[in-house]
């Protein structure tokens, strides 16, 4: 069951927004998120006391991007495990919920795992629970960290790739602190060239058709003090032709073996712009979001998406009259079918490096992929 609640704080917030966190009030165990489908109209936090709330959730994109829906899906593993509820049945559910983000199954299977190995060792219900809950708050802890890493680590690339600073950032969607256990993604990477005195300015597409570069990068870049300018996704090649971007920088909701990247709709056009245009296309993802036994590109399941996301268009918390509730505005004939797909692939040709927290492949091969996640699990081993 998941309620909703506004929001009471001050409004100075810190740059780092509570996506996701455990809260434990006398009725019970929650997950509290925020409510990513109402910003940046208002920041309303939605309370989920059980799994199936949770996966809607996802499904509705109250909560996503790759690394947050996996610890999101640790910690419903886990909430299903503290109420007493079939924890197998959740995490069939929650790893489910979407099906191209890697992340999501990977929080969820290291939760599960974690409880079965607590009652294979003789532990009880409450033991087993506390062990998927102490996994879920480890992987929130990790990520953050790998957070903190890739933004170092892209930010001395792009350094290298264009010295002298002034950087002009290009990025697709959203992947900062909304999407992490830290401050994200590629998003870590520019507020880490703002801080350091060196981003010029950061293009935003705005991203189509759910607008979460409008909605949501442009929100965490205002409250980053950051130099940001939004544009409608199909602008982006008059930007390239008139020179001025110097990068992109995008997330991945999963890396194949060969370097192959899913990532939202529109990613795809901007490898082949930067391309032609000798621009670096730099992704940052951690580890975790590298699918080893997912060969290639076209082995990726990508999401379709309902139609009515392209054909409506919806403002949030805006009255519409005559729209039924939690409809939107009709921007197409009654009828017209449309092609919604969630994510693109770009394949590792288009690539000029992929940043992790353990740092950046390039040239982007089968091989440095396997040897950067293998440096990670002794890593995580030690």
């Amino acid at each position: 069951m998941a309620d909703q609640y506004a929001y009471s704080g001050d409004d100075k917030r810190p740059t780092e927004i509570p996506a996701i966190r455990w809260e434990e009030p006398p009725e019970g165990p929650v997950l509290v998120l925020l409510d990513q489908t109402r910003l940046p109209a208002e920041e309303v936090e939605l309370v989920c006391t059980d799994a199936p709330a949770l996966v809607e959730a996802i499904r509705s994109l109250a909560v996503r991007g790759a690394p947050l829906l996996g610890i999101a899906g640790a910690y419903g593993v886990a909430l299903a495990a503290v109420r007493g509820f079939d924890v197998d049945e959740a995490a069939s559910a929650l790893a489910s919920a979407r099906p191209t983000a890697v992340n999501l199954a990977v929080g969820v299977r290291r939760a599960q795992a974690a409880h079965e190995s607590a009652l294979a060792q003789g532990g009880d219900i409450r033991q087993a629970a506390a062990a998927a809950l102490a996994a879920a708050r480890q992987l929130h802890r990790e990520d953050a960290e790998a957070s903190a890493r890739m933004a170092e680590h892209g930010l001395a690339l792009l350094d290298e790739l264009l010295p002298g600073g002034g950087h002009r950032i290009l990025t697709h969607c959203n992947t900062g602190s909304l999407v992490s256990g830290g401050e994200g993604t590629a998003f870590a990477v520019a507020l880490a060239a703002h801080r350091a005195g060196r981003l010029r300015r950061l293009w935003v597409d705005e991203t189509r058709p759910l607008l979460q570069g409008a909605r949501l990068t442009a929100y965490e870049a205002a409250r980053s003090g950051m130099a940001y300018t939004l544009l409608t996704d199909n602008a982006a090649g008059s930007l390239f032709a008139a020179g001025e971007v110097d990068a992109v920088l995008i997330g991945a909701d999963r890396i194949t073996a060969d370097g192959s990247v899913a990532n939202k709709v529109g990613s795809y056009p901007l490898a082949v712009l930067a391309r032609y245009h000798h621009v670096p296309f730099i992704v940052v993802a951690p580890v975790t979001t590298v699918d080893p036994d997912t060969p290639d590109g076209a082995s990726i399941e990508v999401e379709q998406r309902a139609g009515h996301e392209v054909t409506e268009f919806v403002a949030p918390q805006v009255p519409v009259t005559g729209a039924e509730a939690g409809g939107g505005i009709p921007v197409a004939p009654l009828g017209t079918q449309a092609y919604n797909p969630a994510f693109d692939v770009t394949p590792p040709e288009l690539v000029t490096a992929i940043v992790t927290e353990e740092g950046a492949v390039s040239p982007v091969t089968a091989e440095a992929l396997a040897e950067v996640c293998a440096r990670s699990h002794q890593v995580s081993a030690g």
